[in-house]
């Protein structure tokens, strides 16, 4: 079930998604993440707003991790998660593109909710906002995000790092087209947990549109939904090369640590294999669109 995602190779096409505050699940945070990502011979993208420092993580254990990255009004500050990452040994930077603004999260705003201290942004902006809209986290988003995010900032990031980039946040033919043209080095397919906007599609529905415009020249990847290995199983039938796990993850720190995160990853790890077996499918590569049907499918054979 091995395969490799820009050059590291991981036991299974089953990658821990960048997800905030883990210290709100369990109290060593984002570290027991990491040691249970590591334990399982795979990658974790650690988020920018982690409870836990991007030193902090990179010092819990000896794996491969990618970066997590917004675009910042203050580009300084986008620039220096960069550098430290880089120091530290990060090897990839997924900059998420799909949060332009913050989604209306209704929950947030009834419950005014405060996020938790960014570790990563201690001593470099101040994360202390006055709302009295509701949530103080979609005001600290709008203030400290740059909304004019566009193509031309791959380039700029580009500027400032060796490291490969990937592009978070993609649903269209349209879009990815567009970011292989901007010289990204990977698409992660996202629809940042179904929580920006309203009746936006499944990612698992969009994914081999995403992948036809992409025409193998670079990865693609899927985030969202995952919650079986059979989900895994149809991501790469349908061509991804690896899925993003983000809730499940979060559920098994909150349940018991870093050994609940271990246990997550070991199920869907298992699942695959006899979803694997059940199907014919004795390698990774064996697996093939002809293992799946989507609604797409049904015009053809009822003509």
């Amino acid at each position: 079930m091995s395969t490799t995602i820009l050059g590291h190779r991981i036991s299974a096409p089953i990658l821990v998604a960048p997800t905030a505050a883990h210290k709100l699940a369990f109290h060593e945070g984002e570290q027991a993440t990491a040691r249970a990502a590591a334990a399982a011979k795979t990658i974790m993208i650690l988020s920018y707003s982690s409870t836990c420092s991007i030193e902090e993580v990179a010092s819990s254990c000896n794996a491969v991790r990618f970066f997590q990255l917004y675009i910042f009004k203050r580009r300084d500050i986008s620039a220096l998660l960069v550098q430290r990452a880089e120091r530290f040994g990060y090897k990839a930077i997924v900059l998420t593109a799909d949060t332009p603004r913050l989604g209306r999260r209704e929950a947030d705003i009834k419950n005014k909710m405060i996020a938790p201290p960014v570790k990563n942004l201690e001593g470099l902006i101040s994360i202390d906002v006055n709302s009295d809209q509701g949530s103080k986290l979609e005001t600290y988003a709008n203030e400290m995000l740059d909304a004019s995010l566009r193509w031309e900032d791959i380039s700029w990031l580009r500027s400032i790092t060796s490291l490969p980039i990937l592009i978070k946040g993609i649903l269209t033919h349209e879009d990815a087209t567009k970011a292989v043209e901007a010289g990204v080095d990977g698409i992660i397919v996202s629809n940042h947990g179904a929580r920006q906007l309203d009746f936006a599609p499944a990612t698992i529905s969009v994914l081999e549109e995403v992948v036809h415009a992409v025409k193998g020249k670079i990865p693609v990847l899927l985030d969202g939904g995952v919650r079986r290995g059979t989900d895994v199983f149809k991501a790469l039938a349908l061509g991804a090369q690896a899925v993003l796990i983000g809730r499940p993850v979060l559920f098994g720190l909150a349940a018991k640590g870093e050994g609940g995160v271990r246990t997550v990853l070991e199920m869907l790890k298992n699942e695959l294999e006899i979803s694997m077996a059940l199907s014919g499918c004795p390698c990774i590569k064996d697996i093939t669109r002809s293992h799946v049907r989507t609604p797409y499918d049904k015009l053809p054979s009822m003509l």
